[in-house]
């Protein structure tokens, strides 16, 4: 039918020229049609034809891999029985079989499974994008199993070839006599394969199978050095010890954690060379701002934006360096508890308390109000206006660095009420940070869910306040029967040996840190409170622990603040310059004026000059709304373009804060004190 359908088309199509052309060229076209007929009949034929030999193909090798797997069964049955042989060479045997059993039964997998793959590509609509995306995430996810097997088989390759080897060793060692070096070794090789067994986590194996694991496809970049012929060596090594760079498809960039051989020390060259390079920047940097006279402090910023992303991008772990940084903050607050004892805890806890409080709410409230008339979404402006209200505790920690006075005639010190307030709010950061998981989905609940969400929230600031009281209440009991005989004891061990009075108010620190982590609150507050618990035991030991602590403080310090230089973007702030500076001023004026006015309600009547002081020092942005931002931002509570304002009226605001902190300092502070606080 299909032949006669081919020859009356043909027929039609050149009847016409049959009868225009002339008589001696009725044979040539019509050898010519009956040429292409054949060609094409027997391309069909060919196609045909070729489909069955395929066919016959596949059906009798899945018949000799049945044959195949048969013999391997019995194979391995004759091994088990065979007195003959020994433990070693029947656990190789049998191993090498099962190998071969299992790749067998994979190969017939991936047949079938790129047929299913042709027949869903064919049922597929390809003018639907959702459509297309969705048949590559299916192909994506089979390659990656496909990709695990096959490493999973060369891993267990790898094994058979050990297995193999050590059963040779031990038929060679029955066969002569071995010396006591050779026994030696013997007995030391089998104790490290032992430890090597014991030691060994199968990290892989253990968590391929949870859920939430994604397989994921990463380029393994060496060193740009490695590629001349002199550093090969180098580079073998490198390769054989892990400590090559991994990036994934989403352009995050990975170094090794902890090896599969935990017996070589190994060393993370990119991070030390990133701590050496801000160490050595630093000192012009930091120079250079003490020089035009502006705080060290924005010498170490400038130094992580000449490294950062926006500059040399020559930091490789970023992540580390943060990390370490934040050690900068914990010793930082430990400081400033230290000088921040429990009398003077005790005269403005109420201001302290009430103070962050009111503010936070008040700009919760203004940026409900400015959200509203500018049509963003309620937790976008609750998220955006808690950000905003966070001030920086670290850099008014440095402002206040040798300022703090005792309280003069019953006035009460306008450093410890700008230090508790800022406490205050770190304590505030850890329960927004445990609530923004309910804010998340408060921005995707219908409105018959909200009050369950609300409710949710209140039961978590209940149990914010609960840790509170629980923290409070262990920090009076190690005040009471602890911190004293805790500290003689440092004392008369460390004599003669800093390092053990170092160690222990280390220690401590980690302790209290370690202990409000438990219970939900800031880790930051951990640490001040361990410094007030020590400057309880008096002056003398205040002045001796500082002495101690202050060099390590001022090492970490420079690294979370050139941490804060990474996250500076100048192209972007050259690009949006009167935007930002707009919304920079409004966002200081604004904390000013509203510090001002709670003060003005809570402080004492004889104590009302220092609201100015205090507001200076809370009119700037905390740089912890990097974190904030970058978790919203992953959370889609809030759009790049947001949280790159953020980021910049943050950078921006903390820039500021130095001309507004001497401003306040020269207007309120008398002479003779002010020497002391600039």
């Amino acid at each position: 039918m299909k032949a006669t359908g081919f020859i009356s088309l043909w027929t039609l199509v050149l009847l016409p020229c049959v009868q225009l052309a002339n008589p001696a060229e009725h044979e040539d076209v019509v050898k010519h049609a009956i040429k292409l007929h054949r060609g094409k009949g027997a391309v069909m034929a060919q196609r045909k034809q070729w489909v069955l030999e395929s066919c016959r193909k596949l059906s009798g090798l899945l018949r000799q891999k049945n044959v195949v797997l048969n013999k391997l069964k019995n194979a391995i049955r004759a091994v088990e029985k065979d007195a003959g042989l020994s433990d070693e060479e029947k656990l190789f045997q049998v191993h090498t079989f099962e190998i071969f059993q299992k790749e067998l039964n994979e190969s017939e997998n991936s047949v079938f499974q790129a047929i299913h793959g042709l027949q869903r590509a064919l049922q597929g609509d390809y003018k639907d994008v959702v459509n297309m995306k969705e048949s590559s995430r299916q192909r994506l996810e089979a390659l990656r199993e496909a990709a695990i097997k096959e490493e999973m088989e060369y891993v267990e390759l790898l094994a058979a070839e050990k297995h193999q080897v050590e059963a040779l060793k031990n038929i060679q060692h029955q066969n002569k006599s071995l010396s006591m070096l050779d026994e030696i070794l013997e007995d030391v090789r089998k104790a490290a394969d032992r430890l090597e067994e014991e030691i060994e986590e199968h990290a892989f194996d253990d968590n391929k199978s949870v859920r939430g694991v994604n397989f994921e496809a990463v380029l393994r970049v060496e060193e740009d050095e490695a590629n001349s012929k002199s550093n090969t060596s180098k580079r073998e090594v490198e390769d054989d010890l892990g400590l090559s760079m991994l990036i994934d498809s989403q352009n995050n960039q990975y170094i090794l954690t902890k090896p599969r051989d935990s017996t070589i020390p190994r060393a993370d060259h990119h991070f030390i060379k990133d701590i050496v390079t801000i160490g050595m920047l630093s000192l012009p940097c930091g120079w250079l701002c003490t020089t035009i006279g502006l705080p060290t402090m924005f010498g170490y910023i400038i130094c992580g934006v000449l490294l950062g992303p926006s500059g040399l991008n020559s930091i490789k772990s970023i992540v580390q360096v943060e990390t370490l940084g934040e050690f900068g903050v914990f010793f930082t607050l430990f400081l400033v508890g230290l000088e921040f004892s429990p009398e003077r805890l005790r005269k403005v806890w109420k201001i302290s308390l009430q103070g962050p409080c009111y503010m936070t709410v008040l700009m919760i409230a203004f940026g409900l109000l400015w959200g509203h008339l500018l049509q963003i979404r309620p937790t976008q402006s609750v998220f955006i206006s808690t950000c905003l209200s966070l001030s920086s505790t670290p850099l008014v920690s440095r402002f206040l660095a040798g300022s703090v006075r005792g309280d003069k005639e019953g006035d009460i010190d306008y450093s410890s009420v700008l230090l508790g307030m800022l406490v205050m709010q770190d304590v505030q950061l850890g329960l927004f940070i445990a609530v923004m998981p309910t804010l998340i989905q408060v921005g995707v609940s219908t409105y018959s869910s909200i009050f369950k969400e609300v409710l949710r929230i209140l039961i978590l600031i209940g149990q914010i306040l609960f840790s509170l009281a629980a923290v409070f209440l262990i920090c009076l009991v190690i005040k009471t029967y602890l911190i004293g005989p805790y500290y003689r004891k440092l004392h008369t061990e460390s004599k003669g040996n800093k390092e053990i009075l170092i160690l222990g108010i280390t220690a401590f620190i980690f302790l209290m840190l370690t202990i409000t982590e438990l219970l939900d609150v800031s880790m930051e507050l951990g640490c001040f409170l361990a410094g007030a618990l020590i400057s309880s035991q008096g002056h003398m030991v205040t002045e001796e622990i500082m002495s101690c602590i202050e060099p390590i403080r001022d090492f970490l310090a420079i690294i979370f603040f050139a941490s804060i230089g990474l996250h500076v973007f100048p192209t972007f702030v050259i690009y949006e310059l009167t935007v930002l500076l707009f919304l920079t001023l409004s966002v200081v004026i604004m904390k000013f004026v509203l510090a001002v006015l709670v003060l003005s309600l809570i402080l004492p009547k004889t104590s009302q000059y220092i609201k100015w002081i205090v507001s200076a020092g809370l009119a700037q942005v905390s740089e912890f709304s990097f974190v904030l931002g970058s978790r919203a931002r992953r959370a889609g509570i809030i759009s790049r373009e947001v949280y790159l304002l953020i980021l910049s009226v943050t950078t921006l605001s903390l820039l500021l804060a130095p001309a507004l902190w001497r401003a306040a300092i020269m207007k309120c502070v008398p002479r003779p004190e002010r020497r002391s606080s600039t």
